[in-house]
């Protein structure tokens, strides 16, 4: 089975999509504006993934990993190199196929890149905030997100490949899986700034940058998608978790259900937001409808259909209309 090979039509759009969808990820968090920054910073402070640490423990180049330490273990550690994802379960016979492939490969790295083995049956929060689809499934993070991935055992020359351009990746090269003759991606420092406002999770900032952007380029290809999602993620911090008692205490009060949904969605909870508003679709009619119905597809739009959960919500969504 060959790796995963998304279509890469644009570099800047896709990293955005990206960026939203490991927000998504609830304890996962992958590209939390905020936790990035600071992942980086303790990454510079921690010492380097060593061959000779015990394999399985903490500053292993084949570490174990938890729920409770995938954040020192892997974002933290993305900071510095690669950190290639085993998500495996001791009852799955293709993984203790590829497991012992990929040991034998981190070990010939010498802590190049690391590879983080998490149990999906004693971990189910990360294989969810993961959107694991079968195992095993193998996903490679880089500096705080997701930047390829495949699914299922694979022959060992194969492995090398990937690891080796995933490797070449963080020195100036391309994510596996990238056409090798792709065009650069053109500089923008409209953009750069934009991003650096999230990085430091200043959203005011980012938000008004993406704004200039479309103001002088209204058909822009990236910052549309960017301005509605930290927009959505203003919301949610102004929102507040009071959002959700404020919200449970008056159900027949739209406004507050649709304040409700975006912490939910802003926070992670992706399908409690979606099947909140779909609750008040189902409930109501006229203009109560009317107006959770298009806050939820405005939801769908930023989440976009590429998250399976948005495909099944559009499905509900279309049973409680019909």
């Amino acid at each position: 089975m060959q790796p995963n090979r998304p279509a890469r039509t644009d570099p800047r759009a896709a990293a955005q999509q990206a960026r939203l969808a490991a927000s998504l990820a609830g304890a996962v968090d992958l590209a939390a504006v905020k936790a990035r920054s600071e992942a980086a910073t303790r990454a510079q402070t921690a010492p380097p993934p060593s061959t000779a640490a015990p394999t399985g423990l903490p500053g292993s180049a084949v570490v174990d990993v938890t729920e409770a330490t995938f954040q020192a273990e892997v974002l933290d550690r993305s900071f510095q190199v690669p950190v290639v994802l085993d998500l495996w379960a001791e009852w799955c016979g293709p993984c203790k196929q590829l497991s012992p492939v990929l040991e034998r490969l981190a070990a010939e790295g010498g802590g190049s890149w690391v590879l983080a083995k998490v149990d999906v049956d004693a971990n189910p929060a990360l294989a969810q905030g993961l959107r694991v689809q079968g195992i095993p499934a193998v996903k490679a993070v880089w500096q705080g997100q997701l930047v390829a991935e495949f699914t299922g055992a694979i022959p060992e020359e194969q492995a090398r490949q990937f690891v080796t351009e995933l490797v070449a990746a963080t020195t100036g090269g391309a994510v596996p899986g990238g056409a090798e003759d792709e065009a650069p991606e053109p500089e923008d420092p409209r953009l750069d700034a934009a991003e650096a406002a999230l990085d430091r999770g200043d959203l005011a900032a980012a938000e008004q940058a993406y704004q200039a952007i479309l103001d002088a380029e209204p058909g822009h290809p990236v910052a549309g998608l960017a301005l509605r999602q930290v927009q959505l993620f203003r919301r949610a911090e102004e929102a507040g978790p009071d959002a959700l008692a404020a919200a449970d205490a008056a159900p027949d009060d739209v406004a507050a259900q649709n304040r409700a949904a975006d912490f939910l969605l802003g926070t992670g909870n992706v399908e409690l937001a979606f099947e909140r508003l779909l609750d008040v679709v189902r409930r109501t009619s006229g203009e109560d409808r009317d107006m959770a119905r298009k806050h939820l597809v405005e939801l769908l739009g930023i989440v976009g259909d590429e998250d399976p959960r948005v495909g099944a919500a559009r499905r509900a969504l279309s049973a409680a209309l019909f």
